[in-house]
């Protein structure tokens, strides 16, 4: 398939937003309505083949935007299915879309023995804001990476020593590969980590800690917590960090065979398995337009 003209790019961006929260919302719902003036729209560059239902018609959508406009989306999905899921065959692995560090948001976090964030930046992103987003990262996260594309390597590598750069190539079988390692950091910053961390885990690392909580009521325990909290030694609080952030709820629910094409969205949505059940449900239907 070539794509020469304004009308193809349309095109690319109609089935970008096949891949929106929105989108995939509607379609949980059963919902077919937006999809199908997708379809309808752009019926005569689909192949027949990807007409037969609604998620041979996604996989054709997805593999045309791998091939020809990979956006956030794309990337972000191509990491987390072709490196971050391997990490996950470790019993304590979680991993947690768009997490809130403060006054920033890290598209991607792992946590298992160590916690590790990962910023993604596609060839349509500009650094403006990467600066005050790796700030905060590493004051409550032990390990920081950049996942860029090949071709940005330049713009980026001299960018921080302590931050790891991992770089994507399409045109390769193994999609992702170090350029450098992120470097070992055990230092926590109490201020932000009290506005990670939910009231009830908080209170449980003092109490542990501790080996009781202080008398408080709802208006005075957030600074009395916070006081007590930040008097622990980094290496112990550290590890406790770990444990309640590991504790949240979370289905695993990511494949790296049977619709890799949903991992983003499914993680995105926060999707238990029997939602992820019920959208490929739908999916399977026969188009009808």
């Amino acid at each position: 398939m070539n794509f020469r003209n304004q009308r193809d790019l349309y095109l690319l961006r109609d089935y970008s937003t096949i891949f929106s929260r929105s989108e995939a919302l509607s379609l949980l719902q059963g919902n077919l309505h937006s999809i199908n003036l997708k379809i309808d729209r752009n019926y005569k560059k689909i192949p027949k083949s990807a007409l037969n239902s609604y998620s041979s018609f996604l996989k054709h959508a997805y593999q045309v935007l791998e091939n020809h406009y990979q956006n956030e989306y794309v990337f972000k999905n191509a990491f987390l299915t072709d490196w971050l899921i391997k990490e996950l065959g470790k019993s304590d692995s979680i991993i947690f879309n768009e997490f809130r560090i403060g006054g920033a948001v890290s598209d991607l976090a792992m946590f298992n023995g160590i916690s590790k964030a990962f910023e993604i930046k596609t060839e349509f992103d500009s650094d403006q804001r990467l600066k005050g987003q790796i700030e905060y990262y590493s004051q409550v996260f032990n390990e920081t990476y950049l996942i860029i594309p090949k071709e940005k390597l330049n713009m980026y590598k001299e960018y921080r020593k302590d931050v790891g750069i991992i770089l994507f190539d399409n045109k390769n079988k193994e999609k992702f590969e170090f350029y450098n390692k992120a470097k070992f950091r055990e230092k926590l910053n109490p201020t932000i980590l009290m506005q990670i961390l939910h009231t009830n885990e908080y209170k449980e690392i003092v109490e542990k800690y501790y080996g009781e909580l202080p008398k408080m009521n709802s208006f005075n325990q957030y600074k009395l917590c916070y006081n007590l909290i930040k008097a622990i030694p980094i290496n112990e609080l550290n590890q406790m960090y770990l444990e309640q952030i590991k504790k949240r709820e979370f289905d695993k629910i990511l494949s790296l065979h049977t619709y890799r094409e949903l991992n983003q969205i499914c993680l995105a949505l926060k999707l238990k398995k029997k939602e992820k059940r019920c959208l490929i449900k739908n999916l399977k239907q026969p188009i009808q337009i």
